[in-house]
């Protein structure tokens, strides 16, 4: 693989579209799959457990939040907070609960964050967003024992923006004590050159203020006890990978803790979607971080 700079634009346009390296359907038909399979498994969630639906934390249409309660909500108790995908222009927190069963039977409340996904929401309102939600979060709710970030494709992005904030602008310190960023995009200049970007209609200043690789900071004591988990499907693109790796490296450099989960069988899609199995090995490695924490 040569840089991406080298490609020419059909080889991006391939890189950047998950759906068309899944071994076990055709692209439209993966993402169909995808679509069903969150949606469905949101609605079970929903079904199953205690939920506040529709939260607002800011007064945009986008800015609410669906919160999926544990079992036996007394006392305090640590909340994951997921942060969707959908190439910051599909999907919403209204199909995104299907990870809640599996969490909320071991005593941990789930967040799903709403945003406004392009062409309405343009970057850098998404990343203060997904910011504000978090701040609204821990000031709202006095239960909350530590926050640990979840993010699938461009909701890895975002989550990933939030490791780097400067929380003084917001009056609150958030307990992050740890990020699951799943099949992520942590540098955003290869989407300037591709079909994502017509909806997202990022200038290049946007791209690089919004690029997590861009944004890695030095792990301020608090960052220390954060741990991160980046983690990459065998059948997510080589560009993908790439950029796993290379944020990886990134932020072990600049003194966070983090490894890298590299899954076998799995691709872009049901890397996320076997979160509703509680014998899944990314839903064990959440709950192992949580309970070290």
């Amino acid at each position: 693989m040569g840089r991406w700079q080298d490609m020419s634009g059909e080889e991006l346009e391939e890189q950047y579209s998950p759906s068309r390296w899944s071994p076990r359907l055709d692209r439209d038909a993966v993402v169909e799959a995808h679509v069903e399979a969150v949606t469905a498994g949101t609605q079970m969630a929903r079904a199953a457990t205690q939920t506040l639906l529709h939260v607002p934390y800011g007064d945009g249409d986008g800015e609410k939040l669906d919160v999926y309660l544990p079992t036996d909500p007394s006392g305090t108790f640590p909340v994951l907070i997921y942060i969707h995908g959908g190439y910051w222009q599909c999907l919403s927190k209204d199909v995104s609960g299907f990870a809640a069963p599996a969490l909320v039977s071991q005593g941990i409340a789930v967040v799903a964050v709403g945003y406004n996904i392009a062409p309405k929401g343009h970057m850098d309102e998404m990343v203060a967003q997904v910011r504000r939600s978090l701040a609204f979060l821990v000031q709202q709710y006095s239960w909350i024992s530590g926050v640990y970030l979840c993010g699938h494709s461009a909701g890895a992005h975002l989550a990933a923006m939030v490791l780097s904030t400067d929380w003084a602008e917001y009056g609150v310190t958030p307990d992050i004590k740890g990020a699951v960023l799943v099949s992520g995009v942590y540098d955003l200049e290869p989407i300037l050159h591709i079909y994502v970007n017509d909806a997202l209609n990022m200038s290049r200043e946007v791209a690089q203020r919004n690029s997590p690789m861009l944004c890695v900071t030095g792990a301020v004591p608090a960052a220390g006890a954060c741990e991160v988990l980046v983690a990459v499907a065998q059948h997510d693109s080589p560009e993908f990978r790439r950029q796993s790796r290379e944020y990886c490296q990134a932020l072990r450099s600049a003194g966070w803790t983090v490894s890298l989960l590299d899954l076998a069988g799995v691709d872009h899609f049901d890397i996320i979607e076997r979160l509703s199995q509680d014998s899944y090995i990314l839903t064990e490695v959440i709950l192992n971080m949580i309970s070290r924490a």
